[in-house]
């Protein structure tokens, strides 16, 4: 009986390897949060191109809940918001959002769809809570930035701007929204 264990042991190590399987996929939340931590440093040292590459395995990070149907329900809302289909996109990500509540990237995914359907009140709303439970998801401070410029409240978007940028300091869309609001700032007070 020993044996078989083992032997299956063996198996489904060799399929996870073969199927190409992440290992970080299957990581506890400890050694995902010593990653994040590396990647992060990785991150305000880097050049522009290295990183794309950082932020993309943040964002890879990120989308992992820790559950396949999770993941799946994360997977199916983000291609409806990419399909324009907000209301499945909604469906999804609520269905998300009520049964991994302590998942920040079904927070934040809604959070988007709410911002494309010009409903502030609940992106900000899901945004509250992607930052309470992830403080470093500069994509989530860089949407709250956006909604505070729509409403045309420039020196608190500045902030959360460069707040986003303290994080991930190569956000060029970001970077050029602060420069643009320093000069619009400045204008003010002239």
């Amino acid at each position: 009986m020993k044996a078989a264990f083992h032997f299956h042991k063996f198996v489904v190590a060799a399929f996870l390897v073969w199927a190409g399987c992440d290992a970080a996929a299957w990581a506890t939340p400890a050694e995902e949060t010593a990653q994040l931590d590396k990647l992060y440093t990785e991150l305000r040292a880097a050049d522009a191109e290295e990183a794309s590459r950082i932020e993309d395995e943040i964002w890879r990070l990120w989308s992992h809940s820790g559950s396949p149907s999770m993941d799946l329900l994360l997977e199916r809302g983000r291609k409806a918001l990419e399909q324009g289909d907000y209301e499945a996109a909604l469906d999804h990500l609520t269905a998300l959002t009520d049964h991994a509540p302590d998942f920040a990237e079904g927070w934040n995914t809604r959070a988007i769809v709410w911002f494309q359907m010009g409903r502030f009140g609940q992106s900000v709303s899901d945004i509250r809570r992607t930052l309470a439970l992830n403080p470093r998801h500069f994509g989530a401070l860089g949407g709250f930035g956006a909604i505070l410029e729509a409403l045309e409240r420039p020196e608190q978007a500045l902030e959360v701007y460069r707040a986003a940028l303290a994080i991930h300091p190569h956000l060029q869309g970001i970077q050029d929204a602060v420069k643009r609001l320093e000069a619009k700032i400045a204008g003010q007070d002239i």
